[in-house]
């Protein structure tokens, strides 16, 4: 009776390769969960600078952020680890600064930035020290359903920023503004980097309409008409008619407003 033939050694090893395999995955994996927060200060912009992190650098945060220097408030992340397979950083992020909050989703490229469903806000007077005018108060609504941008200027734009009970120190001895909103709409973004609103009051002791155009240079235009209202403050009163002396009205009232701003 022939023997029976003997079971070839590479059918025997293919299991134990299999479960070698799966091993070193896992524990692959567990390293990659396991890496600290503070490996994402690495590959922060040289002037952007993270302390406080926590967590792992697939959800974590950063209690204190600060760009050149100034206080920009706190981040929480959670990675995608799927996209990185694409050369992508997607991530869900919540920022704070004091009571002013944002959360929005992002994806970071080699070409530009861009994020989806940006949307918070909270008091303007929590963001002085990061770019808004002192003496500015309200409080702000936003409401994005995309934003991007590359190395150069912002690239796209969509949504309305909505600000209740404006007041600036310098108008009016900071009288109450009223509401208003700030709406870009899907094509608000050009080529050139040219970012163009259109402005409008909700409510308040002044009828606004016009349109804010803001350039790559960091300079902008606001062209429009304002008129007052019975409710209009004695304070902003006088700085009206001042407007009004020199600019005239329209037969509807109405004052035409052309003003240059830097930022």
């Amino acid at each position: 009776m022939p023997a029976s033939p003997s079971t070839s050694p590479s059918h025997s090893r293919r299991p134990y390769a299999a479960v070698i395999g799966v091993a070193v995955l896992a524990a692959l994996a567990t390293l990659l969960i396991a890496l600290p927060a503070s490996l994402a200060a690495h590959f922060l912009p040289k002037n952007i600078t993270a302390e406080d992190l926590s967590g792992s650098i697939w959800h974590g945060s950063a209690g204190k952020l600060r760009v050149r220097g100034t206080d920009a408030g706190a981040l929480e992340w959670r990675l995608s680890p799927a996209a990185l397979l694409s050369l992508t950083i997607a991530a869900d992020v919540h920022w704070v600064k004091v009571a002013f909050v944002i959360d929005a989703s992002i994806k970071i490229t080699p070409i530009g930035i861009s994020a989806r469903n940006v949307h918070g806000g909270g008091p303007l007077q929590d963001l002085a020290d990061i770019g808004l005018p002192g003496g500015a108060r309200g409080t702000a609504v936003v409401a994005f359903s995309k934003l991007g941008a590359n190395v150069a200027r912002l690239s796209s734009i969509a949504g309305d920023l909505s600000v209740s009970d404006l007041s600036l120190q310098q108008v009016g001895r900071g009288a109450d503004l009223g509401n208003y909103v700030l709406h870009f709409g899907e094509d608000a973004a050009a080529a050139d980097g040219t970012v163009t609103g259109q402005l409008s009051d909700a409510g308040g002791p002044l009828q606004v309409q016009g349109t804010i155009t803001v350039s790559p240079s960091h300079t902008g235009t606001l062209s429009g008409t304002l008129k007052e209202r019975s409710t209009l403050p004695e304070a902003l009163r006088n700085q009206i008619d001042s407007i009004a002396q020199l600019r005239g009205r329209d037969p509807q009232g109405r004052i035409p407003v052309d003003l240059e701003f830097s930022f």
